[in-house]
C-alpha cells in the first residue's frame, strides 16, 4: 500500500504560480511512477503530467506543456508539480497517483491504470 497526500493548492490570479506537493508513505516510493491528474466540475479526470520512477522519463499533456514542471525527490518520498503562467482553465482539483510503470502513450494517461490516489487539492485561478 502507498498513501499519498497532496498539498499546495489555493487561489491564485491568472499568470501566477503554485507548487503542488505529493508526499508518499508506505511501500517504497522510489519504485513507482507518479502522475498528476486534474478534474474540473462536470468534467472527467484528465492527465496532466507523469514521471518515471527514476525521473528520467517525463510526459505532459499538451495543455500544460511549457508551463508546468513535474519532478520528484525519492529521498523525500515526494513528487512536485510546479505550475507557472496559470490560466482560469487550469482551475480543478489536482490529484497525484502512483503506478508500477509508465508504458504506452495511452497507458500513462489513463487514470484507471494508476493503483494509488491522493485525496486531491483544489487549485482556483481567477481571471
Amino acid at each position: 500500500q502507498v498513501q499519498l497526500v497532496e498539498s499546495g493548492g489555493g487561489l491564485v490570479q491568472a499568470g501566477g504560480s503554485l507548487r503542488l506537493s505529493c508526499a508518499a508513505s508506505g511501500r517504497t516510493f522510489s519504485i513507482y511512477a507518479m502522475g498528476w491528474f486534474r478534474q474540473a466540475p462536470g468534467k472527467e479526470r484528465e492527465f496532466v503530467a507523469a514521471i518515471s520512477w527514476s525521473g528520467g522519463n517525463i510526459y505532459y499533456a499538451d495543455s500544460v506543456k511549457g508551463r508546468f514542471t513535474i519532478s520528484r525527490d525519492n529521498a523525500k518520498n515526494t513528487v512536485y508539480l510546479q505550475m507557472n503562467s496559470l490560466k482560469p482553465e487550469d482551475t480543478a482539483v489536482y490529484y497525484c497517483a502512483a503506478k508500477g510503470a509508465l508504458r504506452s502513450y495511452s497507458d500513462r494517461r489513463d487514470p484507471s491504470g494508476y493503483d494509488y490516489w491522493g485525496q486531491g487539492t483544489q487549485v482556483t485561478v481567477s481571471s
